[in-house]
């Protein structure tokens, strides 16, 4: 009797296992659209801005713009979306612990060779009694990125005004490739 409970037990567990994959791989496929939408909402934005004003219009999308953007895609698609990194401009995008832990992944991962655009982050947690599914991905730093973000090439009047409107920025000296910070993505199930 026990025996043939184990083996169900252990039947029932074989079978849930591979299921559970496929639910995640779902959430993942998800969270990358999510990630998707902001990103390109986002970049539309910067685009213009640096087409009109330059650096400095730019600066006043990510910090005016990029908040809207973020609270809107998470209305729209049921996710919360936001920003973080290891060296953040803004207080509000100071890593959680779990979040530390996994950008510190990240960077140990690209300094064994892998591609940044690739690294990416998932796992399910229960908080407050319910089920959440976690995803981060790894947000790598473009050349246009540079203009305030990289170390020297920041121009004066754009370190005025990061300056001005982050006083505890942090989000400097990145080249080209690093990581700049990721995405997080969580949803309640």
């Amino acid at each position: 009797m026990k025996t043939r409970f184990i083996v169900s037990a252990l039947l029932a567990t074989s079978i849930a296992l591979p299921a559970m994959a496929a639910d995640n791989q779902e959430m993942v496929m998800e969270a990358r659209k999510v990630i998707k939408q902001f990103a390109t909402q986002l970049k539309s934005e910067l685009k213009a801005a640096m087409k009109e004003g330059g650096p400095v219009n730019a600066i006043s999308v990510c910090n005016e713009k990029a908040p809207e953007i973020t609270e809107q895609v998470s209305t729209s698609s049921g996710w919360t979306v936001a920003r973080t990194s290891l060296k953040p401009r803004s207080t509000a995008n100071v890593p959680l612990p779990w979040e530390r832990k996994v950008m510190e992944e990240f960077e140990a991962r690209k300094a064994a060779g892998a591609d940044p655009k690739t690294l990416d982050y998932s796992d399910v947690v229960e908080e407050n009694g319910k089920k959440v599914f976690r995803y981060m991905k790894a947000i790598p730093t473009a050349k246009v990125c540079l203009n305030c973000h990289g170390g020297e090439q920041v121009k004066p009047e754009v370190e005025m005004r990061l300056k001005s409107l982050y006083p505890s920025d942090r989000a400097r000296g990145f080249k080209e490739g690093d990581i700049r910070g990721a995405f997080v993505l969580k949803k309640t199930f």
